[in-house]
């Protein structure tokens, strides 16, 4: 009996995954398929991060997906995820590459998978005071390649088109310079910081924004040959607005956009189900407060992220109706591995974070013993470590990856010296290696230069990111 149940098993795992058809067995063109993966938490509560303690959610407010795309043109198959989360490890991503490789065949190098960084989603990377639920990290990533899988099974004839649209007005640059003669301190005891992130309200110390933001939102649009549509994958240089009462689950900005955008697009009940997609762009240093104005009146949980995804979802839309589309379009994937500085604490900064926990138990409160904490986590890093780097070709447009919370100025930098017409940049992508400050915002300190697991890659490590990703986009244009 249990070598009959054994034997059935085997055979619908072989059945499930089939040995996958090859592109190249495809009539020639451009094929499609997408498909919004629930990986809304089975159970709670569940831990929640992004924050500097922990805490659990008891329910979700709207569903969390990994939204998947898979494109193949009888030359190459390559697929987008992009995740409701906070940020993925490496190592959950590529098992899910992997996975995903055996059962349709798309090169595990030609998928790219990235976390939108909800704030207000399930724990599976460690950092601060929370840690990654186990069940719900195997859950993730089953899902991821179910996702992949069930967007493969969707190929269908199509065709795709890119355009960009600008929206300014939800986008402000969170850190500000701070006035001759102020410096802010550290969580180390160092009063250094000549830059304040998240300052208050036209703080009489600040003086000026220490960076940029870029207004523009890139648009990928993907339709069948008869003008269905398929997808839309957004990207724009915006972090999480928040406003999500904390004992609930949501995908912020991101889901609500998708939702909003569907609306608009008048694709609610197409068939396969339109998926709508907002990626992180370079947004590390970007927020939606103006801190240059008097504090605002009080929003209702949740309607701050709504007033953000209709904008966007408006400026999308419109743009969309612009769009010229074409089945052939060239595909090509660039894959790199690079290997960078880790800024580990020295022995004596060790031993300083040792003697400051001494006796104290979770959860700690105040950010200097929280970062005693990271000192001591960090201080078991490898001196190096290594990342993945990918740049893709859809025809005249090309998306690059980056594994950081990444900066806007790099992102500007990228979109100025790519040899495409239009290049972008998604950030939180194949894997998590914390915030990505330029040199010069490692000089000038704040919240995001502060040694820890959310930052913690070496000072140089964003001229050689941002390097190799354009090396990858001249070779993907030769």
């Amino acid at each position: 009996m249990l070598r009959h149940m054994w034997l059935a098993s085997v055979l619908a795992v072989g059945t499930m995954w089939s040995t996958p058809v090859n592109a190249a067995d495809e009539p020639v063109g451009l094929y499609a398929g997408a498909y919004a993966q629930d990986i809304t938490p089975p159970r709670f509560p569940i831990t929640v991060n992004g924050n500097m303690a922990d805490h659990l959610a008891l329910a979700a407010h709207d569903p969390l997906h990994a939204r998947c795309l898979v494109l193949t043109n009888g030359d190459t198959q390559l697929a987008l995820v992009t995740c409701d989360s906070c940020m993925i490890p490496r190592e959950i991503m590529d098992s899910a590459k992997r996975r995903a490789a055996y059962r349709t065949g798309i090169p595990a190098a030609n998928i790219l998978i990235s976390a939108t960084h909800a704030h207000s989603c399930p724990t599976v990377a460690g950092v601060f005071q929370s840690d990654p639920d186990p069940e719900y990290v195997e859950f993730l990533s089953d899902r991821i390649v179910d996702g992949i899988t069930q967007a493969w099974k969707q190929r269908e004839p199509a065709q795709l088109g890119w355009a960009t649209a600008m929206e300014p007005g939800q986008l402000f640059n969170r850190r500000w310079h701070l006035k001759d003669g102020v410096l802010g301190e550290n969580p180390f005891g160092q009063k250094m910081d000549r830059v304040r992130m998240n300052p208050g309200y036209q703080n009489p110390d600040t003086d000026r924004q220490a960076g940029s933001v870029d207004p523009q939102i890139s648009i990928l649009s993907v339709q069948s040959r008869d003008g269905r549509p398929i997808a839309v994958w957004a990207n724009y240089s915006l972090h999480y607005v928040g406003g999500v009462p904390g004992d609930f689950v949501s995908a912020d900005y991101f889901g609500e956009f998708a939702v909003r955008l569907t609306r608009r697009l008048q694709a609610g009940n197409v068939q396969p189900p339109f998926v709508a997609t907002m990626t992180n762009g370079t947004s590390a240093d970007v927020n939606n407060v103006n801190f240059s104005q008097p504090a605002p009146g009080k929003r209702e949980p949740y309607e701050q992220l709504g007033v953000v995804a209709e904008t966007i979802a408006e400026r999308v839309a419109d743009a969309c109706q612009t769009i010229e589309y074409s089945a052939d379009v060239p595909l090509a994937v660039q894959e790199t591995e690079i290997e960078l500085g880790v800024r580990r604490p020295s022995e004596d900064e060790l031993q300083a974070a040792q003697e400051r926990l001494e006796g104290k138990s979770s959860p700690l409160k105040g950010a200097p013993d929280i970062y005693a904490r990271e000192s001591v986590l960090l201080a078991a890093y490898p001196p190096t470590v290594k990342v993945k780097i990918q740049a893709l070709r859809l025809g005249d447009l090309a998306i690059v990856s980056s594994p950081c919370e990444t900066f806007t100025e790099t992102g500007l930098s990228i979109k100025q010296g790519t040899p495409f017409p239009h290049s972008f940049t998604i950030s939180l992508a194949n894997g998590y290696n914390g915030y990505l400050p330029t040199p010069e915002q490692h000089e000038w300190g704040g919240y995001e230069t502060w040694r820890a697991r959310s930052s913690y890659l070496a000072v140089d490590a964003e001229p050689l990111i941002r390097r190799t990703q354009l090396e990858l986009l001249r070779a993907l244009r030769k």
